[in-house]
């Protein structure tokens, strides 16, 4: 096939995902957005079998019988807590063009499509790509990416936060002498780290939903009803035997090193708590044999990212939310 068959638009078809097509949808995939692969049984759990999967969604750009370019649109049709569906919330999680399809305005067609599909769900206010559950990446990496920014913003899309993606070698990690100390100190105040039994989890759900947000008690019910194994986390219990805060690791995708959700309630922020429970952590991910720990989410500037920092996490990438709200 030559190059003037991908990039011809009028022998570019858009249309909703078909069965048959995700084999094409990754080798485009694959071509457009070298810096991020997409494994097949991951477009099948994050995309495919997500409850709010609706093919018409999925705009795919076909030339010559290849795909060539996609963007994928979401609303809710299951909630993610409760009873609220959202509806006048969108996402698009992700969109590409084919290399040797780009300059001839495929990538705002593709845009345009997903947008007037969201539109007609009713959805006004539209963001990308911070679709929880299910998000490939938390939004867009406009260094890596800033063709793909520079359209976005041509359509409206603003940043409305960004979210640094950290990482930490583990090769020769030990827990620090400081750090054990200061475990020690608040054992001996009548603090409690423990891997949580059973009955523990309970308390660790509600903690994590009411206290950080439901798509965090969402994760963490999911990964253990998956067999987390239990010594993933480290749970800590304040001296009156009221759940204080946890850290782990391996609950998205079981993959071992990525570290999260971790949080400490705000009342005991500054005690020392989600330090400890950071490297005990760490410790472990180190026990099993992890080589590194990552992340992809947090605020740069935030305290939890000066956290981060000090226990020797480095930010690798910075990611842009980013939010179209439609005239009214």
């Amino acid at each position: 096939m030559s190059q003037s068959d991908l990039t011809t638009r009028d022998r570019t078809a858009l249309r909703g995902f078909r069965t048959g097509d995700g084999p094409l949808l990754l080798d485009a995939w694959r071509r457009s957005l070298p810096a991020d692969p997409l494994a097949p049984d991951r477009l099948r759990t994050l995309v495919l079998l997500d409850a709010n999967f609706d093919p018409e969604g999925l705009r795919v750009a076909v030339a010559g019988g290849r795909i060539v370019g996609a963007a994928y649109a979401v609303r809710r049709l299951t909630p993610l807590a409760g009873t609220d569906t959202e509806p006048e919330q969108g996402w698009i999680p992700f969109f590409f063009v084919d290399p040797a399809a780009r300059g001839r305005g495929l990538g705002r067609r593709l845009l345009t499509e997903a947008l007037d599909w969201l539109r007609g769900h009713g959805r006004t206010r539209v963001d990308f790509a911070s679709y929880t559950p299910n998000y490939l990446l938390p939004g867009l990496d406009a260094e890596t990416y800033p063709e793909a920014a520079g359209l976005l913003a041509s359509l409206g899309f603003c940043t409305l936060y960004e979210a640094a993606a950290m990482d930490r070698r583990l090769v020769g990690y030990r827990l620090p002498d400081e750090i054990a100390r200061r475990r020690d100190d608040l054992t001996a105040r009548g603090h409690r780290f423990a891997t949580p039994a059973d009955d523990d989890l309970v308390d660790l759900i509600a903690l994590a939903g009411t206290r950080f947000g439901a798509d965090w008690a969402r994760a963490i019910r999911e990964a253990c009803a998956a067999g987390l194994p239990a010594d993933r986390i480290v749970v800590a219990r304040d001296p009156n035997g009221r759940l204080a805060g946890w850290a782990m690791h391996g609950t998205y995708e079981a993959a071992l090193e990525r570290f999260g959700p971790f949080g400490v309630r705000e009342e005991l922020r500054g005690t020392g708590l989600g330090k400890v429970l950071l490297h005990l952590v760490l410790e472990r991910m180190r026990a099993r044999g992890a080589h590194g720990a990552w992340f992809l989410w947090t605020g740069e500037d935030s305290p939890a990212g000066h956290l981060y920092r000090q226990a020797g996490f480095t930010t690798t990438r910075v990611f842009h939310v980013l939010r179209r709200e439609a005239a009214r």
